[in-house]
């Protein structure tokens, strides 16, 4: 791979279904060791563009390609095959399974010969803890059930074990949208250090507070069309705030509380 070629490349990438276009004429890129965060409110088009970047819906016209050259997923596997792998909201866990045994589900880590081959719990569970301790979480048991930990924690441990996995590109689907400010913190902490390692980091939230800091570049979605993308030394956060319109109804909302506030300060001023 040629320095500098991106390890995902869409190159105006639509998508369809039926008469309905979810996406359209979409570029994006995404670069090793760097955070490219994709923004934009409900409805924008940011799940279908995280699923045809996934291998879940393959483009209805345009070129995607990985490491410079065109490719065609047709499913998900194919995606992981190639080291693009999905942390979707859900997070993919069982709660009441363990830390270890949600770490490698599905690839599980065996002793002995066949027929009698088994899961090798120690190895699995001295693992684990060696990935956590990484990324600064410390477990007391990793064979204690996923479910107590908190949001933050899961995150951090689906995204870990993604990475452990041979991830080179992170989707990573609103990791933050239903985290308290110290949980997301220690998610966006992660990030940073998975850019740091040199891993493409794709960060799709509506959050500009939560993307603006860790992010280097900036893509922004409406109604399935691109604004542009950015890098962040182009384009503020306030600036990215007026795009998403945020700024704007913000403004709308703060006036109408202005107005029933001199509404009711009127009204008691009468009595």
């Amino acid at each position: 791979m040629a320095a500098g070629t991106p390890i995902i490349e869409l190159k105006d990438v639509s998508r369809r279904f039926g008469s309905v276009t979810a996406l359209q004429d979409i570029s994006f890129t995404a670069h090793a060791g760097e955070v490219h965060c994709l923004l934009g409110d409900n409805g924008a088009g940011k799940s279908t563009l995280i699923k045809t970047l996934s291998g879940v819906h393959p483009p209805s016209e345009g070129v995607m390609e990985v490491d410079g050259a065109p490719m065609l997923f047709s499913s998900p596997r194919d995606a992981l095959d190639k080291g693009i792998a999905t942390v979707f909201q859900d997070l993919s866990m069982i709660p009441l399974m363990s830390i270890s045994r949600n770490f490698f589900l599905g690839r599980e880590m065996l002793k002995g010969v066949f027929p009698f081959r088994r899961i090798d719990t120690r190895q699995a569970d001295a693992v684990v803890s060696e990935e956590l301790a990484k990324i600064g979480i410390t477990v007391r048991d990793p064979q204690q059930a996923v479910g107590t930990l908190s949001g933050g924690e899961r995150q951090c441990v689906a995204i870990a074990r993604a990475v452990y996995h041979g991830a080179r590109v992170l989707i990573l689907d609103e990791p933050t949208s239903a985290l308290g400010v110290h949980q997301a913190s220690i998610v966006l902490r992660y990030i940073a250090q998975a850019k740091a390692r040199g891993l493409a980091v794709i960060f799709i939230t509506h959050n500009i507070h939560h993307a603006y800091p860790v992010g280097d570049r900036f893509t922004l979605l409406n109604r399935g069309r691109s604004l542009g993308s950015f890098r962040k030394d182009e384009i503020s956060e306030e600036e990215v705030l007026d795009m998403m319109a945020g700024r704007r109804d913000l403004k709308y909302l703060q006036a109408e509380l202005d107005m029933v506030a001199g509404r009711r300060s009127g009204e008691q001023a009468a009595l």
